[in-house]
């Protein structure tokens, strides 16, 4: 007989008692300029979407360990736990969920939003799924202004470390301890929960 375990929706993240660590990767131009100022430049296009993660894992994923192009540099941000926190109640799925709205419903939240989350199998250091989702956060317009201007406490330059630990990860001697402590990140706002289709 073969046993499904449950696909876990939680924000699993390090975190302190004021701030949350998020990851993204860039060119090392943006990086470099994002370090030095301790948010982001002229370099970086505020008329984008940017997508942020909690999960170092999904980021390694993502970004193959910061071997992709302009995906060289992953950054850690440090943001406060009150803005992350407004991020989610702000934040629409970026697929409607029937049990919480209609399809016309979900249309209009999503073309009147400026945050957007969307989960995706977590991932494990080989790369292979897990049964947990990890989320990402996606930011636009006033929002992503607004999180360039108050929501970061400090940004973390990890690409040396990340290139530590995937030569490690290649010759088979990489563990889970050696990676950030993630937990999960205590969600109680039963609306929030809801709205981002966790369970409640």
């Amino acid at each position: 007989m073969v046993l499904y375990m449950e696909y876990v929706k939680e924000v699993f993240a390090q975190y302190d008692r004021q701030c949350i660590r998020v990851y993204q990767a860039y060119n090392p131009t943006i990086a470099k300029e994002a370090i030095a100022l301790q948010t982001f430049g002229e370099n970086f296009n505020i008329n984008r979407m940017t997508w942020i993660k909690p999960s170092f894992l999904w980021m390694m994923y993502r970004s193959n360990w910061g071997t992709k192009k302009n995906q060289e540099c992953i950054l850690a941000l440090d943001i406060y736990q009150t803005k992350f926190n407004e991020l989610l109640k702000k934040a629409v799925l970026t697929s409607p969920d029937s049990a919480n709205y209609t399809g016309s419903q979900w249309e209009k939240a999503f073309d009147e939003t400026t945050v957007y989350c969307q989960w995706d199998p977590d991932r494990n250091i080989n790369g292979n799924a897990i049964n947990r989702a990890a989320i990402q956060i996606g930011l636009k317009g006033s929002t992503l202004r607004d999180f360039l201007d108050t929501s970061i406490c400090k940004i973390e330059d990890l690409t040396p470390l990340v290139r530590k630990l995937n030569q490690q990860r290649k010759n088979g001697k990489l563990s889970d301890k050696q990676l950030p402590t993630e937990k999960i990140y205590s969600i109680k706002d039963k609306t929030i929960r809801i709205q981002l289709n966790m369970k409640s």
